[in-house]
């Protein structure tokens, strides 16, 4: 009956758009707890303290919801009909991560995500919970332990099915389901991801020190950033794709089915002068309802203002000066630095 359920459960994830679904326990991810106190204790969370803060549940799913039995891990692909990379021979323009591009993500797959749990309450009575990267919650240990894919050299999910173009919800459940096997490395001895990252933010294979990830530095971490790395940001403003646009296993990536993640054209290559005059309403008009618009208007003008300071483009020092008295102190910094670095390159010339 159970693996009658499973096949059902499968096939309706599928119909909901998500291009795969596997599952495991939630105790099948022993290694997690010593991955992350290593991390923690290697200071590579920066400032993310509730990484810290919440070391039990994230280092123990089972402890999240002790009555949880099996683990629905589910694939939604956000693969992009564009080159990302493209952008970044623009100096002129910034780069968004294209997750980043449009609808943000966590609504339009918490929805998926509950339409299937009330399905499976329907066939089988029982408890749900449902997760989608907001909760303590391992979801790539998880997605490799049910087998949806493997944490590559990049730390990221890669699946031989999908790439690693994915979005990775969880759905826990009281009932007791039949799992999959788990998935082994498929990394071989490329080293394409690690090669890539402007700003070697990776110590090692399979180690991240988000303190050098441009996504940590121009999204999580508030002030400035450290001097010696604002010029290995270029012209990254949200996120950065590098290493997981450079992945092999990207051949196999499946299109989006949800036109949500398509790319608005508009924030496919921004211009940098366009940008840097937002102020805190146009800011939130340009990005509702992207995820862009968590970090708010001074973070992200900050980051504006690092990749004008990058442009090597003269035309820019007016945009960055018109900010060096912003009241916010990070922006006001990063438009003074903008100004020194553009005058430096002029004088190279």
């Amino acid at each position: 009956m159970s693996d009658d359920l499973k096949k059902r459960l499968i096939e309706e994830a599928r119909n909901l758009g998500f291009v795969a679904c596997k599952l495991c326990r939630p105790w099948d991810v022993p290694e997690v707890r010593a991955r992350l106190n290593a991390f923690v204790e290697s200071g590579y969370h920066g400032q993310m303290s509730w990484m810290a803060d919440r070391m039990n549940w994230r280092g123990d799913p089972s402890a999240l919801w002790p009555e949880a039995q099996s683990v629905i891990m589910l694939a939604d692909s956000y693969a992009p009909e564009h080159d990302p990379l493209d952008v970044l021979n623009h100096s002129e323009s910034g780069a968004i991560s294209v997750y980043a591009q449009n609808r943000d993500y966590h609504d339009v797959v918490k929805k998926r995500l509950k339409r299937l749990a009330r399905w499976l309450i329907e066939q089988r009575p029982c408890e749900v919970k449902v997760f989608v990267d907001t909760a303590p919650v391992p979801e790539k240990a998880l997605g490799q332990a049910a087998g949806l894919g493997w944490q590559g050299k990049h730390t990221n999910l890669v699946s031989r099915e999908w790439g690693n173009w994915a979005f990775l919800g969880s759905i826990f459940t009281t009932l007791t389901l039949p799992t999959d096997p788990a998935e082994t490395d498929n990394c071989g001895s490329c080293r394409a991801c690690l090669d890539v990252c402007p700003t070697n933010a990776f110590p090692a294979p399979y180690q991240l020190d988000a303190r050098r990830c441009i996504s940590y530095l121009t999204i999580e971490h508030s002030g400035p950033v450290d001097t010696d790395l604002r010029p290995l940001l270029g012209n990254h403003i949200y996120g950065c794709d590098d290493c997981l646009a450079v992945c092999p296993w990207n051949k196999f990536a499946l299109k989006a089915s949800d036109m949500r993640y398509a790319a608005r054209d508009d924030l496919i290559a921004p211009k940098l002068a366009d940008l840097a005059k937002l102020d805190d309403a146009g800011f939130r008009s340009l990005f509702s309802g992207s995820p862009v618009k968590r970090i708010g208007r001074n973070r992200f003008v900050r980051n504006v203002l690092y990749a004008v300071g990058n442009s090597a483009d003269a035309g820019l020092t007016e945009t960055a000066r018109s900010l060096v008295e912003n009241p916010d102190p990070a922006v006001s910094d990063a438009a003074r630095w903008a100004i020194d670095r553009l005058g430096r390159a002029g004088s190279a010339k």
